[in-house]
């Protein structure tokens, strides 16, 4: 396996161990809670964590690889070259558009860093996992727009199809 195949691999890794984590706490939260009465405080606030990891650590993922759920009520009009152009425009708008929520994850991850923000049971800076939204996020902008330009510019061997779902008639 190629070094950059580990390194595309990790995102899906750190989710994965934060899924396994979530999963495992919350069992013993549920236990602990039946069981004698006594829940783990800091659930609300790991699970919270968990899930901004779980979630950011994926997009990327998920955006290379087309995984995001589409509505096909178009595809009719856009056949053989259309469909790369149509796909292209779709990841570019999509990235640039991010652009703005991945700035501004950065101006609040650096706002709550300024301010010196904790979180409620566990006292972690709050900044932390706002800079991993941030980066996250800014890592899913590249790779919808490279997705876009190679869709738009490579070889029909690197076109995918991102139909999961296709109507048997």
């Amino acid at each position: 396996m190629a070094f950059g195949q580990r390194i595309a691999g990790l995102p899906s890794w750190m989710a994965g161990i934060a899924l396994f984590f979530l999963m495992v706490m919350t069992f013993c939260d549920v236990v602990l809670r039946s069981s004698f009465d006594s829940p783990i405080e800091a659930a609300t606030e790991l699970t919270r964590i968990c899930m901004a990891i779980i979630v950011f650590a994926s997009l990327p993922v998920i955006s290379a690889r087309g995984g995001h759920i589409s509505v096909d009520l178009l595809d009719p009009f856009f056949r053989g070259w259309g469909e790369r152009l149509r796909d292209a425009a779709v990841d570019i708008v999509c990235g640039v558009i991010l652009i703005w929520p991945a700035n501004q994850a950065f101006v609040l991850a650096a706002r709550a860093r300024d301010y010196g923000d904790l979180t409620e049971s566990l006292g972690i800076p709050q900044f932390y996992i706002e800079y991993f939204i941030a980066i996250f996020t800014s890592l899913t902008v590249v790779v919808l727009i490279l997705r876009g330009l190679i869709e738009l510019v490579g070889p029909a061997a690197l076109h995918t199809d991102r139909t999961v779902y296709k109507d048997v008639d």
